[in-house]
């Protein structure tokens, strides 16, 4: 719109009058109602007057055969047209430009999931790190902004994935993932929390967040788990807790003869408990792959990322063009009305 010229007649067609935004509404609503009405009274005023005046109409009849019954609907031509460009400036017409900026506070977020021999277990099926592995990725899958890394652990640990947004390719790792992975048996749930803070150390995210599963008590490793909360603490990295496994005979594998084998399972959660307290975060107990899945959800609606909107309203007033154009018209007017046809033909 802003490359046509003030004079183009595209100014008056309906696409470009259709979409304005109108600043003074009131004017344009005058014009469309009130004008029209004032015209058509001025008419039938007029004509009530010369109804009886037969030399006037004699009179008019023989101007409007030739060129000068053209010019004599000029001058109220004119003034019609600059009353309308002059209310179609004062509605204002105006075109709005609605610009969005936006910007969020990420997270980074570490998951240390436990790949010791007890994760086996087949409570959950197919069994306990097949299913933390498929919860793991569908909660990766819903963050959009935050940086995610990954960490496995049995008798030691160590850091599989850097912090991230390419979710393709944690996705992928966490596939990888496998109990073969680490040779030293084990749970050394203060060495894979140590390992964690040091990837997170130096985040200059505002929020800082490590997510531990585990099924078995701290049995290897030799950094002390509630230390190692400490240190996290420190770094102003919460630490989200999750107990996975029921509590008694819980089948793992098959016999010789194809047969479920049962194991006794005892979890201690004092530990969790501890790292998640000093972590000021949670502690969570997951019994069934349905309450891992609404543990994980949770933690996902606890820490959302921030998202800051800043609006900017850019208004271009087109009431100039419309203002020109009545004066214009204005001028035609005041033109046509003094000319020496117009004299003769008030005669």
């Amino acid at each position: 719109m802003t490359e046509r010229l003030w004079y183009s007649w595209e100014w008056f067609s309906r696409e470009v009058l259709w979409g304005f935004e109108w600043g003074a509404p009131q004017y344009l609503r005058f014009l469309c109602w009130i004008l029209p009405l004032l015209w058509i009274g001025k008419f039938i005023l007029g004509f009530w007057k010369s109804r009886d005046r037969q030399w006037e109409t004699a009179s008019f009849l023989s101007f409007t055969r030739g060129w000068g019954g053209i010019f004599r609907f000029l001058v109220p031509l004119f003034m019609n047209l600059s009353i309308i460009c002059f209310f179609l400036a004062l509605s204002r017409p105006q075109r709005s430009e609605v610009h969005v900026e936006e910007w969020s506070e990420g997270i980074d977020i570490l998951l240390a999931i436990d790949i010791s021999e007890s994760m086996k277990i087949e409570d959950f099926r197919p069994n306990r790190l097949e299913a933390a592995k498929r919860v793991c990725s569908n909660f990766i899958s819903k963050r959009t902004q935050d940086r995610i890394g990954l960490v496995v652990f049995s008798g030691d640990a160590f850091s599989k994935a850097p912090l991230t947004t390419d979710y393709d390719l944690l996705a992928h790792y966490i596939e990888e993932i496998d109990f073969d992975m680490i040779e030293s048996r084990g749970t050394a749930i203060g060495s894979a929390l140590a390992v964690s803070v040091n990837r997170m150390r130096e985040s200059k995210a505002d929020s800082k967040v490590v997510i531990l599963l585990s099924d078995g008590d701290n049995t290897a490793g030799n950094i002390d788990p509630r230390t190692a909360a400490q240190l996290a603490h420190a770094y102003g990295i919460r630490v989200y807790t999750i107990g996975v496994g029921k509590e008694g005979r819980v089948p793992m594998g098959t016999n010789y003869f194809g047969q479920p084998q049962y194991v006794e399972n005892t979890l201690d959660e004092s530990t969790l408990r501890d790292i998640a307290r000093i972590g000021k975060a949670k502690f969570y107990r997951a019994s069934n792959t349905k309450a891992l899945a609404e543990i994980f959800s949770e933690i996902d609606e606890l820490e959302k990322t921030k998202i800051r909107e800043t609006r900017f309203k850019d208004t271009t007033d087109y009431y100039p063009i419309y203002l020109r154009w009545g004066l214009v018209f204005f001028l035609l007017f005041i033109g046509s009305r003094a000319s020496y046809l117009h004299n003769i033909l008030s005669d």
